[in-house]
């Protein structure tokens, strides 16, 4: 008897619960491995729940409008061999997992780890399957972002390979005080957080400016990297949407953010309140918009970007690939011809500058071909 859950899906190191917002399939619908089934939305923002494996839509448990915690069982997909009665056992059967992240006060901060590296500390967070000794992938953000750009890809990547996600200096929670504002001090500080963290090699996965951080990091230190995936990378060509950034340092109010915020992302609708308040309450802190004011500065002068360490990479030298939205209003997209002979491209429809948000699901699925 082949019964596979569909459960309320668990997307960053904080979340707690979702609601369900619509069905995008019918009861009998015949389901392939990673189509969209549902649309889900938390505190952060909204995406589509994706079939883990194949059958047959047999059962919806979740109403739209409902609130769900992590894990909760939301429908149920089988084989057309499997009974209407075992199907009703499984679910009176099936209890809610505790979250492991979950089960003590201040289990937040437990998902998270702290290091000091060179009087910065710094957050990160690891997570994934460590066994089998495969290689841990780490995860750089990009210019203003955060540990949590990679919700929707941390625990999917995680299934196959250990994952390490970190806040880059002056950026999420990590100390405001810049390591350095040319991608070789960047690159010489992730080098550094591996080896304080005790991680001799690794497949880097960058997104925007940490793609150009971990491209500088593989022309440094080759041995150290095993693979390298760059997301909407920047590093390749020198344009850059310089009002942007200009845009995102300067903003200080929801109204002044939400337009800027929503030129990352192909549907602007998925720019939520919440999203906006988290960024708010990090652009805030004293001492963030002289850092991203510096740092800009000195990665992207005269509104271009400063350093091309992708274009400069060995070919053949460390698997490459390179992942585009195709609708990126920051990076173009055109720059994913500008990739050294022999890496492989991607360019993704219905996605902007956060492509591993918006198409989460094919994302994954090329990260993790890439490193196994």
């Amino acid at each position: 008897m082949s019964i596979t859950p569909i459960i309320m899906p668990k997307w960053g190191l904080s979340m707690k619960q979702g609601t369900v917002m619509s069905w995008l399939v019918d009861v009998g619908a015949s389901i392939s491995v990673g189509k969209p089934i549902m649309e889900v939305e938390t505190d952060k923002i909204a995406s589509d729940v994706e079939a883990p494996d194949p059958g047959i839509l047999r059962r919806k448990i979740a109403n739209p409008g409902e609130v769900f915690p992590v894990k909760a069982l939301l429908g149920v997909m089988a084989g057309a061999e499997v009974t209407d009665a075992q199907i009703d056992e499984f679910i009176a059967a099936y209890v809610t997992p505790a979250d492991a992240d979950d089960t003590e006060d201040g289990a937040a901060e437990q998902a998270w780890q702290w290091v000091d590296i060179d009087g910065i500390r710094v957050r990160y967070a690891r997570r994934g399957n460590a066994t089998g000794g495969k290689l841990p992938v780490l995860f750089i953000h990009g210019f203003g972002g955060d540990l949590d750009n990679w919700l929707f890809n941390i625990d999917a990547v995680g299934a196959q390979n250990p994952v390490i996600a970190l806040d880059l200096p002056a950026h999420g929670q990590s100390s405001l005080t810049l390591a350095g504002t040319t991608l070789k001090d960047l690159a010489r500080f992730v080098a550094n957080f591996l080896d304080a963290i005790e991680v001799p090699r690794a497949h880097l996965v960058g997104h925007s400016m940490g793609g150009a951080i971990a491209a500088q990091l593989a022309r440094d230190a080759p041995a150290r990297v095993a693979t390298l995936s760059l997301i909407g990378s920047a590093g390749l060509g020198r344009e850059i949407n310089a009002e942007y950034l200009a845009g995102y340092v300067a903003a200080n109010s929801r109204r002044e953010l939400k337009p800027v915020v929503e030129q990352l992302f192909a549907d602007a609708s998925l720019v939520s309140r919440q999203l906006l308040d988290d960024l708010l309450k990090y652009k805030r802190l004293d001492g963030v918009s002289a850092a991203l004011t510096e740092l800009a500065a000195g990665l992207f002068p005269a509104g271009q970007q400063g350093e091309l360490p992708v274009s400069a990479l060995a070919v053949g030298s460390i698997p490459l690939q390179v992942i585009w939205g195709e609708a990126d209003r920051i990076i173009p997209a055109s720059h994913a011809a500008l990739a050294p002979r022999g890496a492989k491209v991607t360019v993704l429809t219905g996605a902007g500058h956060m492509v591993q948000m918006e198409k989460a699901g094919e994302v994954n699925a090329l990260i993790k071909a890439h490193v196994g």
